[in-house]
């Protein structure tokens, strides 16, 4: 009898005690979105196109792809006013958020029916050489030319070439979560954390 390698048995005597769950009907879209309200996401402005002819959006869909070279993805609905700018320029940029920033945000997610260059009004913004808007005080602002777009469902997934960013000193961090904007701050998060006694990992640290 040809005895199984090691790993295999461990991996078949976990299985033998995990809890498989199968499905047998498609996942309403009601109930994935509910799971996904679970995730907390970094709130970003996405930001698209040149002169007057500029728009943008909220995003929590930014993730990075690669260090080497600087790349990042972020997914957007292509039936978002910003998707065909975005294709005709081939350039965007990504402005990371700070908790006081709820306002620009809300502009950008189009509360009060604002559209194009009007979410621009009330925030400092500068051009890089793409010319694709980015906020001068966000945490971080990212200008990123499209390497590729991968188009799947109702959504476009792009992928971006980092060509120049811009970072701030540290500051409270904007995040969303059960559909409410929520502020981190590192400092305080880690005294609270202490407070509980639950060990906090340094960076580096295995």
């Amino acid at each position: 009898m040809k005895r199984l390698p090691k790993t295999n048995l461990l991996f078949e005597d976990a299985m033998s005690s995990a809890q498989i769950i199968k499905f047998d009907r498609d996942v309403p879209g009601q109930e994935f979105r509910d799971a996904m309200r679970h995730l907390v996401g970094g709130v970003a402005v996405l930001t698209v196109g040149q002169g007057a002819d500029i728009t943008g959006m909220t995003v929590t869909s930014v993730s990075s792809l690669s260090v080497d070279p600087p790349s990042l993805i972020v997914s957007i609905n292509r039936a978002a006013s910003s998707w065909p700018i975005l294709k005709q320029y081939g350039y965007f940029g990504v402005n990371i958020l700070s908790a006081d920033q709820v306002e620009i945000a809300e502009r950008f997610a189009g509360k009060g029916g604002i559209k194009g260059a009007e979410r621009f009004a009330g925030g400092e913004w500068i051009a890089r050489p793409s010319g694709a808007p980015l906020l001068a005080d966000a945490l971080a602002a990212i200008d990123c030319e499209v390497e590729d777009i991968i188009e799947r469902y109702s959504h476009g997934v792009v992928i971006g070439r980092v060509r120049h960013l811009q970072i701030a000193p540290q500051g409270t961090a904007l995040a969303y979560w059960h559909g409410e904007y929520v502020a981190i701050d590192r400092d305080q998060d880690i005294a609270r954390l202490a407070e509980v006694s639950i060990p906090v990992p340094r960076v580096g640290s295995k």
